[in-house]
């Protein structure tokens, strides 16, 4: 029986020959139903993915960037049904550190032909993350980097918000990893990982994988542009873990209490602040479809 296949879309990214070139690639498999949905913004994407699931879907193609994938990552988590994606968004980071290329026809070819892995989602404060999760420093500073910024300056864009808080204060913050207590102290940036590179191209967790039943955790008390020039020299030349004002480790669940509401985030789209962090990893919790050839 041919596949139920349901694309969702966010028609503001571009990727190859765009939608209509999508269509007709889809067109060229085996098909059953195709549903297809387009949405103005992500967080207009669970709606219609809801949707496409009642409808039966058997595979969703997600066209758009991070924060697209996330929001359908969140509401595939544990339903089975395989998720591939198209990387239509700027950066891209989900699908850069799983190697599923920005080449249309090739994303195309892995979902309807690559093989199908179980992956790990994050979950925080009830949502379900693929990549990273932050609060302080790096939460502000990505949502400091507006559409419009990413697209013309790419990872330049990044570098300009990192500079414009590097001055941010510190913040009093309690950290228990596993019911146990781990950081107790003055802090500019909490970090979860579910891979190694982050926003901005920087490997933070060196030995991330997202299909090992952990989070990578990492605390960093930088503060200014000199320790924070430090803590980045240290991601890009050697280990995260090896700065002076980065403590790195890796949990299974994570409880934080913040002395002053942080803004925080969820694979680069910003969240109200907060003073109170819950997280977990979802071992397993998506199946994704990848290249033949590549392991997560």
């Amino acid at each position: 029986m041919s596949p139920t296949v349901a694309v969702v879309a966010h028609r503001k990214k571009t990727l190859g020959a765009g939608l209509d070139r999508l269509r007709a690639l889809i067109a060229e498999h085996d098909v059953g139903d195709l549903l297809w949905y387009e949405v103005a913004k992500s967080k207009k994407a669970p709606k219609k993915l809801r949707k496409a699931l009642d409808q039966g879907a058997d595979l969703v193609f997600v066209w758009g960037g991070d924060g697209t994938v996330q929001r359908c990552a969140d509401g595939l988590a544990g339903s089975g049904v395989p998720m591939a994606v198209l990387p239509a968004g700027t950066a891209n980071l989900f699908a850069a550190n799983l190697g599923i290329p920005a080449d249309l026809e090739e994303a195309v070819r892995i979902g309807f032909h690559g093989r199908r892995e179980r992956l790990d989602l994050g979950v925080l404060n009830g949502e379900h993350f693929a990549v990273m999760a932050g609060a302080g420093f790096e939460a502000e500073m990505i949502a400091d980097v507006g559409g419009r910024a990413k697209r013309r300056l790419g990872k330049l864009s990044y570098v300009r918000a990192a500079v414009r808080h590097v001055d941010g204060p510190l913040v009093p913050m309690r950290v228990e990893l596993d019911g146990a207590p781990w950081f107790d102290g003055q802090a500019s940036c909490l970090l979860l990982g579910n891979v190694s590179t982050i926003a901005g191209g920087v490997e933070a967790f060196d030995d991330a994988r997202p299909d090992d039943g952990w989070l990578e955790v990492g605390v960093s008390t930088a503060k200014g542009p000199i320790q924070w020039a430090r803590v980045i020299g240290r991601m890009a030349t050697g280990r995260s873990d090896d700065s002076p004002f980065v403590r790195i480790t890796r949990a299974r669940q994570v409880s934080a209490r913040f002395g002053a509401p942080l803004t925080y985030e969820l694979d680069g789209g910003e969240r109200e602040a907060t003073t109170r962090i819950e997280a977990a990893v979802v071992p397993g919790a998506l199946t994704i479809c990848l290249p033949p050839d590549e392991r997560p």
